[in-house]
């Protein structure tokens, strides 16, 4: 068979370009569709956050005492809560809080792990051996215990609850982000760039850093859902977000009441669906961008 008389699709596929590996990761993303539902659940989570004022039909902090635990109606479709707050309005400012924490908590604790992992995988030998130790060191100590002494010991509240997680959840990013320096810094492109007089920091974070990426996010997006764990808990026990400020961990405090548990459900289970419904869209992303962009996955 001549050039002329072979099939066209096979001439079309040895002349088309071949796709990039950020193009096939998002194709592969869009098709799993439980990472979709993830990313428009919280897109819808954080519409709410930010439009809560203009959405919230009652000031969250509102008290009508009259009209206590009041089951939902037209006027309170989620009901009331103890104090004759609408519970509605107080999961929408209570968005704000818990995505705010879990946002700003991730960001300066990946910060802190990708610097001292970086340099622990790059400069290797004495920097490694002592900047490992110290992780071990932070590992060892049960997080949660760490969590609620620092918690218990300072004022309870949104900075001191963000400081904390900041301080105490860098690690293990700073073991994921040395693993991949280990295995970037003797590659061609890092030689080259040593070779031509380039800067230290400029190769680790203009050059590395980049290519160690998806990795972080994906731990990122998981990081996510557990911060938003940890502050519910912490809130639950009355460690972390203090009343009136509508968060919803401390939402969840009326569970502690068998009374309300019994006659008044809408007031707990609410807050309960929320987080169960954030957390598991974050980590339905979480598991769709790690498949995603998994480089052992043809």
């Amino acid at each position: 068979m001549t050039v002329n008389q072979q099939d066209p699709e096979k001439v079309n596929n040895i002349t088309n370009k071949p796709e990039s590996l950020l193009k096939i990761g998002v194709e592969k993303f869009f098709k799993n569709k439980l990472s979709v539902l993830g990313g428009i659940t919280i897109i819808i989570v954080v519409g709410m956050a930010v439009f809560a004022p203009w959405i919230a039909p009652f000031d969250p902090a509102k008290q009508d005492l009259l009209n206590t635990l009041a089951p939902p109606s037209m006027e309170h479709f989620l009901g009331t809560d103890e104090l004759g707050r609408d519970v509605f309005s107080r999961l929408l400012y209570g968005a704000r809080v818990s995505l705010l924490v879990s946002f700003t908590a991730v960001i300066g604790m990946k910060t802190i792990g990708v610097v001292i992992g970086a340099s622990a995988g790059y400069f290797g030998k004495v920097v490694d051996s002592i900047l490992m130790r110290f992780v071990d060191v932070i590992i060892s100590f049960p997080q949660i215990f760490l969590l609620i002494t620092m918690l218990a010991v300072l004022e309870p509240g949104l900075k001191t609850l963000i400081i904390v997680f900041i301080l105490f959840s860098w690690t293990g990013t700073a073991r994921l982000v040395r693993g991949e320096f280990l295995s970037l810094r003797n590659r061609e492109f890092v030689l080259a760039a040593r070779t031509m007089g380039l800067k230290t920091s400029r190769i680790m974070f203009r050059h590395i850093l980049p290519n160690a990426m998806g990795p972080i996010i994906v731990s990122a997006t998981l990081s996510v859902g557990g911060v938003i764990l940890s502050e519910a808990g912490l809130s639950f026990l009355g460690l972390g977000i203090q009343p009136p400020t509508p968060s919803w961990g401390n939402m969840l405090q009326a569970a502690q009441d068998f009374n309300i548990m019994v006659n008044a459900w809408w007031y707990p289970i609410f807050p309960g669906l929320m987080i169960l419904i954030t957390v598991l869209a974050f980590n339905f992303v979480g598991d769709g961008l790690r498949d995603a962009f998994d480089p052992r996955d043809k």
